[in-house]
């Protein structure tokens, strides 16, 4: 029989929840779910030349460094295993071109850990994505470094200057003209197939759309993240892009290039997701993904840049609060005069 007498009452807060999840474990998945699309870089970027390897090693270990200095100055508890700062060393050096000096990867990843993550209170805390915060900065501070593109096959050196490497343009750069000949000759030259597989320029890891979706499968059937803002980015996309085609060109083939090319299925699907800077709402999330998507179109239409997903997001990002001020979740059994009450407090 059991003791009655001798057990303990633990009284605790709510919620009252066990589960294996934690930081750690959901920042390894994220993780896992970049490696194929590193493994492309890899591939992309000279065939098997290292260079792309080792941006992304000096910025996982930049990005660890600088977490573990400041908590350490600051004297607070040390973080660094809960994995965050390398998934935001990964992703930093997934958004900037493979050629850039190391040196500024550094710089990117002081600004991303410390300026908008750890100033703020650390994880959870920050009201940007990190990662895009440093690529921002670091488009501000070297916009020639960061907007010169390797071409697909270009070989890198690792340690050497890349000044001598074989550069071209980005497929949006190419459509960012609006002309039908351009693009036109794009089509000629660049596949769909060269499109969705990454044989194409462009940041270190977003060029190839095949393997940032199975990073994305593999999130949603770890359920790290949900549907709502990778589809409704995405297809918000993709419907302006077929309507608003340049005259002259095809509507499907303007839209399917515009979708595969730039950053579109790296920042849907690993940087607008982010917990800390994306609303906690369903609908919330729908609206900043269709919002993500409508400022990408006219940043990539009539912007000054060709690209727009790093700007979009962080604009939406500024936006969060106010989603999840207005858009509530339901209050489950109440009324409907109560679900009024609370949702106009």
């Amino acid at each position: 029989m059991t003791d009655y007498k001798n057990l303990k009452l633990i009284a605790s807060s709510s919620p009252h929840i066990r589960s294996d999840v934690s930081t750690r474990s959901i920042m390894l998945d994220v993780i896992i779910a970049l490696c194929p699309a590193l493994l492309m870089s890899v591939w992309n970027f000279g065939n098997w030349n290292l260079r792309a390897l080792t941006m992304t090693l000096v910025s996982v270990i930049s990005c660890v460094f600088w977490e573990w200095l400041y908590r350490k100055l600051m004297k607070k508890p040390q973080m660094i295993g809960d994995l965050s700062a390398v998934v935001t060393g990964m992703l930093l050096a997934f958004v900037c071109p493979v050629t850039i000096p190391y040196w500024m990867i550094v710089m990117g990843a002081f600004f991303s850990i410390v300026v908008v993550k750890q100033l703020y209170g650390g994880i959870g805390c920050n009201f940007l994505n990190p990662a895009l915060a440093g690529r921002a900065i670091l488009v501000a501070s070297f916009a020639g470094a960061m907007t010169t593109w390797a071409a697909a096959d270009a070989v890198i050196p690792v340690f050497s200057s890349a000044a001598d490497v074989t550069t071209a343009a980005t497929p949006l750069a190419v459509m960012k003209g609006g002309s039908a000949d351009a693009f036109n000759q794009l089509t000629a030259n660049v596949s769909l197939a060269d499109m969705f597989l990454g044989k194409i320029g462009g940041s270190l890891g977003e060029t190839s759309a095949l393997m940032l979706l199975l990073g994305g499968v593999y999130l949603l059937i770890r359920k790290v993240i949900s549907w709502h803002i990778p589809v409704a980015f995405i297809a918000t996309v993709a419907i302006v892009s077929l309507i608003a085609a340049p005259a002259g060109v095809s509507n499907v083939d303007y839209m399917l290039y515009s979708v595969l090319g730039g950053g579109l299925f790296l920042g849907a699907i690993f940087m607008a997701t982010d917990y800390a800077t994306s609303p906690v709402t369903k609908v919330g999330q729908i609206v900043f993904g269709v919002g993500c998507g409508l400022i990408t179109c006219f940043i990539r239409r009539f912007g000054s840049y060709p690209e727009g997903v790093c700007y979009s997001i962080l604009i939406m990002n500024c936006t969060t609060w106010l989603l999840d001020k207005y858009i509530r979740p339901v209050i489950y059994g109440a009324p409907k005069k109560e679900k009024k009450e609370a949702a106009a407090k």
